[in-house]
């Protein structure tokens, strides 16, 4: 059974940064596309950051390029999102999403695994 657990929300103040880690478990890490995704209250859920499968290839959401990083650690079957400079419009439960073979990594239907989410709040 393939599962995704988050961690590394919490609270923290503008400007400064979290990590948010997901590992997989119950499937090939190397063959899944990894993104994160978010749901903020009052707004639709969506794509932030992800990294495909092969070839490296990083892709992110306009509002997150220059301070969020997306990567992956194939021994550690785990994906992390580097969050840096964050703003209080960043305040959304994040979910981290796992595909096999994932090629539209916005899309996310693309993906068959979603965690728990995790909170992130950003605010004084």
């Amino acid at each position: 059974q393939v599962q995704l657990a988050e961690s590394g929300g919490g609270l923290v103040q503008p400007g400064g940064a979290l990590q948010l880690s997901c590992v997989l478990s119950g499937a090939d890490f190397r063959w899944y596309t990894m993104s994160w995704f978010r749901h903020a209250p009052g707004k639709e859920r969506e794509f932030v950051a992800g990294r495909r499968w092969s070839g490296g290839i990083e892709d992110y959401a306009d509002s997150v390029k220059g301070r969020f990083i997306v990567s992956k650690d194939t021994a550690k079957s785990t994906a992390y999102l580097d969050m840096h400079y964050l703003k209080p419009e960043d305040t959304a439960v994040y979910y981290c999403a796992g595909g096999a073979f994932a090629r539209d990594i916005p899309r996310a239907s693309e993906y068959n695994y979603w965690g728990q989410g995790t909170q992130v709040t950003v605010s004084t």
